[in-house]
């Protein structure tokens, strides 16, 4: 655990450093009541997440799978951005460069304000056409199931990374020249064991980043990263300002 010299040690390297980038995970937005939908968390009607979040699942009942999301969708509306979400944008807003990636789907982080970001696993709140592949923001709670695209009447499907998909190549590019040119990492609730971001702390450290953690228990990155401080990402991101 970071004493109050580590803190302040990194503190005054955000402070001056001229380039800052920061992954987030679930933790920090488990602050603002939004589950995680993995583990016992990721049963509903007896479906697991992974069986849900596919192609293969909405190709097979397109019905089941925006039931799933309606539901989600209808759980998030009620949360807001927490201190950890509103200290980030203020982050940003000091930084000469900064760069924020997460992992998280539920525009928290956008809602806040950041506006220097890659949603990588994709935005709830955003929907694609499967015909025209338009893509826009729809907001609407409860969703019209099945909703249908205002341009060619096409299907439209969450704007989601799906198990099996790839992560789209621009926020890869992004993300990448972000993680090479920081001087400072920020690792923010994930156990970043999940790929690409479990490359991401690698990449950084390899271009002489000073890298920390901030994250309620032990991670893979733990043994990697050049400080950790233990507890809620609420409470802690805050006093990095």
């Amino acid at each position: 655990m970071a004493g109050s010299a580590e803190l302040q040690d990194l503190r005054a390297r955000l402070a001056r450093a001229q380039s800052v980038v920061v992954l987030t995970g679930a933790g920090i937005s488990a602050d603002s009541g939004v589950h995680t939908f993995r583990g016992a968390d990721g049963l509903w009607r007896n479906f697991r997440a992974e069986d849900l979040a596919t192609p293969e699942a909405f190709a097979r009942d397109p019905r089941l799978v925006w039931e799933w999301y309606n539901w989600r969708r209808e759980l998030i509306a009620t949360t807001r951005p927490n201190p950890a979400h509103h200290a980030l944008v203020e982050m940003e807003r000091r930084a000469q460069r900064f760069w924020l990636i997460t992992q998280n789907v539920d525009g928290l982080h956008r809602d806040a304000g950041s506006e220097t970001l890659s949603e990588i696993h994709g935005n709830i709140w955003m929907v694609r056409c499967t015909g025209c592949g338009q893509i826009s923001e729809n907001r609407q709670v409860p969703i019209p199931i099945l909703p249908s695209c205002s341009a060619c009447q096409g299907l439209l499907r969450p704007h989601i990374v799906w198990f099996g998909e790839s992560l789209a190549q621009r926020d890869l590019d992004q993300s990448d020249a972000a993680l090479e040119s920081c001087e400072v990492m920020l690792i923010i609730g994930t156990s970043g064991v999940v790929y690409p971001a479990a490359s991401f702390a690698p990449v950084a450290k390899q271009a002489g980043a000073f890298v920390a953690e901030v994250n309620l228990d032990p991670t893979p990155n733990s043994d990697l990263v050049d400080v950790t401080i233990r507890g809620r990402a609420s409470d802690t991101v805050p006093l990095l300002l």
